[in-house]
């Protein structure tokens, strides 16, 4: 029965709706993933690695984003409590296990598993999938920071509707980069 519905999918896949079936098992993968990881964080996160895991990549996430803020763009920084930067006019933000990324890690894995393409890309492509949201990460906790030391006002909005987002859209573009030069069609790697 299962073999019946994968000729189907290789059948439509090579065929002139190919990027149909791709956006529509993208789509499908990653909000799928978002609804599992929504529906049971708390036991998800229950889990010891995965608990560790995030308090340390929200520190590293941390630490980096005060080094880029004190070091490169010369901002005045208090850091007390641990992974909180306050500013000179008294707002601040704190970076916790729910700010660390680590779902993006757990959704590049999930997604370039699952997605069709040759093992011997995937191997080097997930860890640099982890480099990129890693990196947006940064960006993110740096711009919030930014926003929070000059115009506190904005910073809920920015950090809901355009950053948090952001996430997506990064993803969307290693899977676009995935699609055009990894993904095999026909038995030939692009």
């Amino acid at each position: 029965m299962a073999s019946k519905y994968i000729n189907q999918y290789r059948e439509l896949e090579k065929g002139r709706y190919g990027f149909v079936v791709d956006i529509t098992l993208f789509t499908l993968i990653t909000y799928g993933f978002h609804l599992v990881f929504r529906y049971f964080s708390a036991e998800i996160m229950s889990v010891p690695f995965v608990a560790n895991s995030a308090s340390w990549l929200a520190y590293a996430v941390y630490a980096v984003s005060l080094w880029i803020n004190q070091n490169i763009l010369g901002m005045e920084i208090i850091t007390r409590p641990i992974n909180s930067m306050w500013f000179q006019n008294q707002h601040g933000i704190i970076v916790n296990n729910s700010c660390s990324g680590l779902k993006q890690f757990y959704q590049v894995i999930v997604l370039f598993v699952l997605f069709p393409g040759p093992w011997k890309h995937k191997l080097w492509f997930i860890p640099l999938g982890f480099f990129a949201m890693f990196a947006t990460n940064v960006f993110r906790i740096v711009v919030l920071s930014e926003i929070m030391a000059w115009k506190p006002e904005y910073f809920s909005f920015c950090h809901t509707w355009i950053l948090r987002p952001f996430f997506y859209v990064v993803l969307f573009g290693l899977w676009v980069w995935w699609v055009e030069k990894f993904r095999r069609r026909d038995g030939v790697t692009k």
